[in-house]
């Protein structure tokens, strides 16, 4: 999957932009080139849906070709749209509880649990996701509002990365091959157990009163790369970022 953010719309951690980036043999490029990059990679049923210039969503259907052991899946509804890679294993049960049908898979349920949330449900998004059980991760883009939220499991069973194109855009996908070359010396590997949202940012869903801080990343040849990115297991938030009495994954930002 890929997913490409114009910065007007998301606002990544400033760690994750290298100033080192445009100094080396290989420098970022613009978001069209690393969509055209990812979709020459993949089958030629991979398809692409564009929202003019506040972003572009990709994704691979799965076709018994070994790009992936994990599940892939795209769906859209209500103009809100997600990309899923992994499994849930307590899907029955969520399905249930948000009142879905038993047919509707991972993407249908986290996009009906965003809707939710942001219209009229009283849990933070943190809480939300500790109840999701399986490897997973998940890119959400609400074209209505422009709020774009991801986030990655914490046990490690599907891999994520991200990383800034050379107009800012925010790349996010599982192909690191593509993220290398599209963004240079700014990636990273999106953090385990933490979620991202436009308005918030990023935090722990596992530690959510934890600060998340940057760690410098050195690569092969010794240049400072984009952050890796930690629960800081010293510092503590006074709460949980959110706008107003109610969490909401369409408004989630710092009082």
């Amino acid at each position: 999957m890929l997913a490409i953010f114009h910065k007007t719309f998301a606002h990544p951690p400033e760690e994750l932009n290298s100033p080192a980036s445009f100094s080396g043999s290989k420098t970022p490029k613009l978001p069209e080139e690393t969509l055209k990059d990812f979709l020459a990679r993949h089958p030629p049923n991979t398809f692409s849906v564009n929202f003019g210039q506040a972003a572009v969503l990709a994704y691979v259907p799965p076709d018994g070709r070994p790009f992936s052991p994990h599940q892939r899946l795209f769906c859209g509804f209500d103009e809100i749209y997600c990309l899923f890679l992994g499994s849930l294993n307590n899907l029955c049960a969520l399905n249930k509880q948000y009142g879905l049908s038993k047919g509707s898979n991972e993407a249908m349920f986290l996009i009906e649990a965003y809707r939710t949330l942001r219209d009229r449900g009283p849990y933070p998004a943190d809480q939300v996701l500790k109840e999701l059980d399986g490897s997973f991760a998940f890119v959400v883009y609400d074209s209505r509002v422009g709020a774009v939220f991801a986030a990655l499991g914490a046990d490690g069973g599907v891999k994520l990365y991200w990383g800034i194109t050379a107009d800012g855009s925010v790349v996010i996908s599982d192909d690191v091959d593509v993220i290398k070359e599209g963004c240079a010396k700014s990636y990273a590997p999106f953090p385990t157990g933490c979620m991202f949202h436009s308005e918030g940012g990023l935090m722990s869903f596992e530690h959510p009163m934890n600060k998340m801080k940057a760690m410098p990343r050195i690569d092969s040849e010794g240049a400072m790369c984009g952050a890796n990115f930690k629960v800081d297991v010293y510092t503590r938030v006074n709460s949980i970022p959110r706008r107003g009495s109610e969490a909401n994954w369409a408004e989630w930002g710092t009082d």
